[in-house]
């Protein structure tokens, strides 16, 4: 097959591991820097160009969108997909995961646990969120950000309400939720490919911080998940419409609930943590659900 990866730097681990697994698997690949592309949006010849040159040819599409270019990642797969191109990342599943509040919404719908949450527009009594989410301490987050980025954990009613008045004076578009303490600082990454939960690992926070992610200098180890644990992660991942995806739970005392899910989970930690070749299986699903004969149009 010939394909194309969607990534800002070939030089990122996940990058780097997926042009190797492509090409163990006798694949032609490119990396292809989304900001680099520009539409030619036509009724009878719609095309995308990259850097003076017409992107043709391509048998699949492997997007790797960082969450700051999302809405032109999202244009550019679109026409990957109008041009008749396999997308392992479909612009509609990755728009739903990219918004924290869709996302919820349709976790919500599906009955998945999630951490009590409220949002609102405008917000003249801030205590009103607090109450809804069960009072302090609580996590006031971002509708849209990674890697623990615009998220802050408010301890008492009077920093909830600080917090919650400053987000607003941004116009920031935020989430009031619960704080489950249980989870002791640590939350689970299971990674999902197609309907399976191919690897798995704990992360725990550092000394001091309550966000577990790698990028805060998290540390991660390989975790046995239950029953329960890997069919909320698949469900999850299903609820988006994706068909790879990490998914973030947390362990509470009324079950595994649903902190994210993320469109484009990086690979070195669960590589590291598992020791399972995480990019061999991704190549795998392509090979097994792409239609290699389905060329682009002309």
């Amino acid at each position: 097959m010939n394909i194309a990866i969607l990534s800002r730097n070939p030089k990122l681990y996940s990058t780097r591991r997926l042009v190797e697994a492509c090409e163990s698997g006798g694949h032609r690949v490119r990396v292809i820097d989304i900001l680099k592309c520009y539409i030619d949006i036509a009724s009878d010849n719609s095309a995308i160009w990259y850097m003076g040159e017409k992107l043709e040819s391509f048998d699949a599409v492997i997007p790797r969108i960082g969450a700051s270019v999302t809405h032109y990642g999202l244009a550019v797969i679109r026409q990957f997909e109008m041009m008749g191109v396999y997308c392992l990342t479909d612009s509609i599943a990755l728009a739903r995961s990219r918004d924290k509040l869709r996302a919820l919404q349709l976790l919500s719908k599906k009955g998945l646990g999630l951490p009590k949450t409220s949002v609102a527009h405008n917000v003249d009594d801030a205590s009103e969120l607090i109450k809804l989410v069960g009072g302090t301490p609580l996590v006031v987050k971002l509708s849209e950000g990674t890697q623990g980025r615009g998220i802050v954990l408010a301890e008492t009613p009077k920093a909830a309400e600080s917090v919650i008045e400053a987000f607003k004076e941004l116009k920031a578009e935020f989430l009031v939720q619960e704080f489950i303490r249980e989870a002791n600082g640590c939350d689970l990454r299971c990674f999902v490919i197609g309907n399976k939960v191919v690897a798995a690992m704990e992360r725990k926070a550092k000394a001091g911080e309550f966000r577990s992610n790698l990028h805060r200098g998290g540390s991660a180890t390989v975790v046995k998940l239950t029953a329960l644990e890997r069919s909320t992660a698949v469900k999850a991942t299903q609820a988006m419409g994706l068909k790879i995806a990490g998914v973030d739970l947390l362990r509470s005392h009324r079950g595994p609930l649903v902190m994210e899910v993320n469109s484009s989970p990086g690979l070195e930690g669960i590589e590291k943590a598992s020791e399972k070749n995480i990019a061999d299986l991704i190549v795998d699903y392509l090979e097994k659900n792409s239609n290699p004969d389905k060329k682009v149009r002309s």
